[in-house]
């Protein structure tokens, strides 16, 4: 979808949206690992996934650019616990590397797209999102 100008919502986000198809890869993922693992790791990666778009959701409808960059923070936090979990369930067997591949390449592409974002908010870019830049800092 072309949008010119300031995103009107989060679902104009391609960050978001990468992070909605992560969230369902992760859901079809762990729906294969062992049934005794409901409440433990099916129960950790899934939330993991679910919080990154959540928390990309929830800081770009925040009033302030502060608030957001907080909430990217926070997306990027639960990025770095998927990795860790993903690269458990091939450890544990549960998956294989090819099983986690994709959720693996979308979390680095995630990351980048995050950073990248934070950069622009820091900055002020209008692209960013509809946020005011952040104020200049007092010395």
């Amino acid at each position: 979808m072309e949008n010119r100008g300031k995103p009107k919502s989060y679902k104009d986000l391609l960050v978001w949206q990468k992070g909605m198809a992560l969230a369902k890869f992760v859901y079809q993922l762990s729906a294969r690992f062992p049934v005794d693992e409901r409440y433990g790791l099916i129960s950790q990666v899934r939330r993991a996934a679910v919080s990154v778009p959540s928390n990309i959701a929830e800081g770009q409808a925040r009033h302030t650019t502060k608030e957001f960059l907080q909430f990217l923070s926070h997306a990027m936090g639960s990025l770095a616990e998927l990795e860790i979990q993903l690269m458990l369930s091939v450890e544990l067997r549960f998956t294989n590397e090819q099983g986690v591949a994709p959720g693996l390449k979308e979390i680095d592409e995630l990351q980048k797209m995050i950073v990248a974002l934070k950069r622009r908010l820091e900055v002020g870019s209008p692209l960013a999102t509809r946020h005011s830049p952040l104020p200049a800092e007092r010395h």
